[in-house]
């Protein structure tokens, strides 16, 4: 895709996804990035971190706030929707909070959209939004609907809307692997849920190709996914445990509220829809007539696990891919 006359808002913007997204559109020569944030410390470090350059734009304010949404969608082509409450814990302590930022904020989006005449929308999802257990998920699961719904709403001028789904990214604030490092930083036991416990595992910039991809080639409707290998949480706990020189003690605290042992990208219900396109797969629309058989059985983690060897490169790549992004009081730092 031609960037270069391209206006693309990015909700969520200052964080690890957002930060990186932001780099990739700037360096594919966009002709404006506009971060639509509610952390004003996180904006401050992206200016200076860029050095106040004219082909990036900031907007303060909550997606929850429809008068913002509107005034940050004057003029886009493209949104990048990965404003949300995405951690489990939280989302099950606050359940409306979640609903009022990941429900209600995506529909001020969308309407947004619609309204402005907006080409593209692309939704961050997740695999939790399957078969959803969580208050997240179950949120991120109205969230897909809403968003999918929206091209076929009366108010629709051409305006395109998809969802991506992916598992854990590997060094994104608040994921296992900071967690673990901390832990084994400070000298204390990592703690496990349960041993049997599986995650699909992607990072940054693999996320990433696959919006761009899922921009370019969505019709409308689609929900991409990505090949992603999956590991145990206890292989990630060995490789971090080598990593930093010290035995893999770690204990078991049992299943929190909200867990699954094992998630899903692609689930039964859906195989009939799914597409096929080598690196990724499209779930075609619910009003899809369309019957393809591409895919077999669900797509879940307890059944691509890779070993720990590859997990090792997999983390050694996402730190790679960090080193690039450091910012001001460590935002990005290691731990």
């Amino acid at each position: 895709m031609d960037y270069a006359n391209k206006t693309v808002l990015v909700t969520g913007g200052t964080g690890s996804f957002g930060n990186f997204v932001v780099r990739r559109l700037l360096n594919a020569g966009v002709r404006e990035v506009r971060v639509l944030s509610r952390d004003e410390k996180k904006q401050y470090d992206m200016r200076v971190f860029y050095q106040g350059r004219k082909d990036l734009t900031f907007v303060i304010g909550d997606i929850r706030n429809r008068d913002v949404v509107d005034e940050a969608m004057c003029g886009v082509d493209i949104v990048f929707h990965a404003a949300a409450l995405k951690q489990v814990p939280t989302c099950e302590q606050h359940p409306g909070e979640a609903i009022r930022t990941n429900v209600l904020g995506a529909e001020n989006l969308v309407d947004c959209a619609l309204r402005h005449q907006v080409a593209t929308l692309v939704m961050i999802s997740t695999d939790k939004a399957v078969k959803p257990v969580n208050v997240m998920g179950m949120t991120k699961a109205l969230q897909e609907r809403l968003v999918l719904k929206g091209n076929l709403s009366r108010q629709n001028r051409g305006t395109r809307l998809c969802c991506v789904r992916y598992g854990n990214v590997l060094r994104s604030r608040g994921s296992v692997v900071p967690f673990f490092r901390r832990q084994l930083a400070l000298g204390q036991t990592v703690t496990i849920t349960d041993e049997r416990m599986t995650r699909f595992l992607l990072t940054l910039n693999e996320a990433i190709d696959l919006v761009l991809y899922a921009a370019e080639h969505t019709q409308g409707g689609e929900i991409f996914v990505r090949k992603a290998l999956a590991a145990r949480v206890t292989d990630i706990a060995r490789v971090l445990a080598e990593e930093a020189g010290k035995p893999c003690d770690y204990r078991v605290i049992g299943i929190l509220p909200g867990e699954k042992l094992h998630e899903i990208l692609v689930s039964e219900e859906e195989l009939v829809r799914v597409r096929d396109f080598g690196q990724y797969y499209a779930v075609q629309p619910w009003w899809s007539e369309g019957r393809y058989h591409e895919i077999d059985s669900e797509f879940g983690s307890g059944e691509h696990l890779t070993g720990a060897a590859e997990v090792k490169r997999m983390i050694d790549r996402a730190d790679r891919e960090f080193e690039v992004m450091e910012m001001a009081d460590g935002e990005f730092a290691k731990f």
